[in-house]
């Protein structure tokens, strides 16, 4: 039906081009600001007019999110992510979207995020299954509702799907079943051994690497309290998906990985 004359309509394109809205967003990130809104308004808004001349409102800014998620999603992968050099960590890490006290009133990860248990206790969100090379560089990622287990083999497999060398992770990859099947992949899992378990004889390189594991812990440790990938404020899903982009690519701006 064509519009009432007596209403104005306005359907003007964005004068912000992806690129720029992708770059305030890793720019956000990397900074120790804790709110988009503040750092839009106080420190882009005012500080860097020049290099960004055709700013946006802050309303009209995050409307574009779902525009530009899958060209982010493809400057991290061709551009942020490292290269597999023979030695990989896996690890995963909780990323709960609200607090426990109010998991029954949360409707925007409805049907999706599932409740979970992690060392620091049960939270209702997603796991963030992550894999990095011995640099600290991220090789690939992977989200999962908290409820699914870290060694289910269609979670392994996309994470995995290129590497080749040798794979380190913690415990909780012991079943032998998995080992086997990266072993067909070309990919040799080395893990420890739970208290209850047999002793088995292992390289003192794997032992020394085993114990270098710890880096990808420090890197979820970063992510989570430098880039705040995981925080109570998310009001739909693509948010939640482009802050995760931002942190990642955020992480790998960084000048100097753990290691």
């Amino acid at each position: 039906m064509p519009p009432n004359d007596d209403k104005r309509h306005r359907n003007r394109s964005f004068t912000m081009s992806d690129a720029e809205i992708i770059t305030i967003v890793i720019c956000f990130h990397c900074g120790s600001f804790r709110n988009l809104k503040s750092f839009y308004l106080f420190y882009i808004g005012k500080h860097l007019q020049s290099e960004f001349p055709n700013l946006l409102s802050y309303n009209r800014f995050v409307e574009p999110e779902r525009k530009v998620m899958i060209p982010f999603a493809l400057f991290l992968k061709l551009i942020c992510f490292g290269e597999c050099t023979g030695i990989t960590f896996i690890d995963s890490t909780k990323m709960a979207v609200c607090k426990n006290k109010r998991i029954k009133r949360n409707r925007v990860f409805k049907d999706m995020a599932t409740t979970g248990k992690s060392t620091t206790g049960w939270f209702y969100g997603f796991k963030l299954h992550l894999v990095v090379n011995d640099k600290g560089e991220p090789l690939s990622f992977c989200i999962t509702p908290a409820s699914v287990d870290d060694r289910q083999w269609s979670v392994i497999q996309p994470l995995c799907k290129k590497l080749s060398g040798k794979l380190y992770g913690d415990k909780g990859y012991i079943p032998a079943s998995l080992c086997e099947l990266l072993f067909e992949d070309g990919l040799h899992l080395v893990t420890g051994i739970k208290s209850n378990m047999k002793n088995r004889l292992m390289t003192i390189r794997d032992k020394i690497l085993l114990r270098k594991r710890s880096v990808i812990e420090t890197i979820n440790d970063e992510l989570k309290n430098i880039c705040e990938i995981e925080h109570s404020r998310r009001r739909s899903p693509v948010n939640f998906l482009i802050n995760l982009f931002a942190g990642l690519a955020a992480y790998s701006f960084f000048e100097k990985n753990p290691l």
